[in-house]
């Protein structure tokens, strides 16, 4: 067996000619892609990525979920493990997910070319459903697999097409017999895209991502009285388009005031009935309230709450509230991180440890097993967008970081 050569690389051509092929599969103008989750589009994906797997002589299954793990079986013991998702937004980019999924391809290629063979097993897996646009919630393959959901509350989700999600994944044919849980890898590190404008904007090229956020999505839905916009006067309105306004208002300077890593956003209101002339009857709205601190987390929740209890008797409207996700923050393994930045040091490659914004298969499987991600740069920040870019350099040293810390990993007996 042959040791790895530190400065060992990948084939940037190559990683690149993938990550253009796959971008075809689903593509839409202006250069982005939908793939939604168990969509026909999702299936070419799939099996454009199998095939690849098994070009490379992969042990390739498939769960119960229909996330697809692809096994280098060299070595003795867990896997370390790589890989994202390859399911995209109706508007996503060439680089959400996928990057990490064909770069782990590359790394076993990589080290196959090089007559490289890993104490460990290498495998890269494609999560099912990480975006949560078609079913929700977001992750919900890596959930599965960490044991965080059933398979059956899996397959009876309905998504927003009134599709089950059960169903969906044996029209697709990517309904496996693999159970769920999966087994526990050694460690896991994911490489993306960063889907925000820190590096770019600090002119550093590889993040060494410390944990996610932790997430609490809310459907908001304000029901007041529907009137005659003329003839009704403002004193006596029970208006939920208002109260809504205010909501979004008030989150909106929560997060200013809390200040930090707390975000709040409102994605989406819908009103009925709609009509320019007619004050609302009902508005329906979500909150997104990420904080990477569990107990400030907790706190503005707490806000709002109190917030909307108190909006409702000013504004004589009925406030209902419903949890659609809520996930912890996450931090990962210490280890982890510090491969992180010392691979990229060791390659000349600034880097800076920073936290995720965005949730991540990687905090599903950090319940099974050391776990870190490596981001890249996105150029302004921009992500689930068709102009979503990353430059071809940054992508290639991404896989590079990558295909170190894997190597590493591999090489080391690693302890929680």
């Amino acid at each position: 067996m042959r040791t790895a050569d530190k400065q060992l690389s990948i084939n940037g051509p190559r990683l690149m000619k993938r990550i253009m092929a796959l971008a075809e599969v689903g593509a839409i103008a202006g250069g982005g892609c939908n793939r939604l989750a168990l969509t026909d589009a999702d299936r070419d994906g799939r099996d454009v990525v199998v095939a690849w797997m098994q070009d490379l002589g992969l042990d390739v299954v498939v769960d119960a979920v229909g996330n697809i793990i692809g096994t280098w079986a060299v070595g003795e013991g867990p896997a370390v493990m790589t890989g994202s998702h390859i399911d995209t937004v109706r508007t996503g980019g060439k680089y959400d997910g996928n990057y990490g999924v064909l770069a782990g391809l590359e790394v076993i290629e990589t080290c196959q070319q090089a007559g490289i063979v890993p104490q460990r097993p290498l495998a890269v897996g494609i999560f099912t459903d990480e975006e949560g646009a078609r079913f929700a919630p977001d992750m919900l393959g890596s959930l599965v697999y960490a044991g965080g959901m059933t398979t059956e509350q899996a397959h009876d989700v309905v998504g927003i097409d009134g599709a089950r999600f059960g169903d969906e994944l044996a029209r697709i044919g990517y309904l496996g017999s693999v159970p769920c849980p999966g087994a526990s890898p050694h460690a896991f590190v994911e490489l993306h895209i960063e889907q925000g404008p820190l590096l770019e904007v600090n002119g550093v090229r590889i993040g060494s991502v410390t944990g996610v956020q932790g997430i609490s999505w809310q459907e908001v839905v304000i029901d007041g009285q529907s009137n005659h916009a003329g003839t009704t006067p403002m004193h006596l309105r029970k208006d939920p388009a208002y109260a809504a306004a205010e909501l979004t208002v008030f989150v909106r300077q929560l997060a200013s005031r809390f200040g930090g890593d707390q975000v709040c956003t409102v994605g989406k209101i819908d009103l009925h009935p709609n009509l320019t002339n007619v004050v609302a009857s009902r508005a329906t709205l979500t909150l997104d309230v990420r904080n990477t601190n569990e107990a400030i987390l907790q706190k503005a929740e707490a806000e709002i709450a109190a917030f909307c209890t108190a909006l409702a008797m000013r504004e004589q409207v009925t406030i209902t509230r419903r949890v659609l996700v809520r996930f912890e923050p996450v931090i990962f393994d210490d280890r982890v991180i510090d491969m992180v930045e010392s691979a990229a040091r060791d390659r000349g490659d600034s880097v800076q440890r920073m936290a995720s914004g965005a949730g991540h298969d990687a905090q599903m499987l950090a319940r099974m097993c050391p776990s870190g991600m490596i981001f890249v740069p996105s150029h302004k920040g921009l992500s689930h967008n068709v102009n979503e870019h990353t430059d071809e350099a940054d992508l290639i040293a991404g896989a590079n970081i990558l295909l170190d810390v894997m190597l590493q990993l591999s090489a080391e007996t690693f302890t929680v």
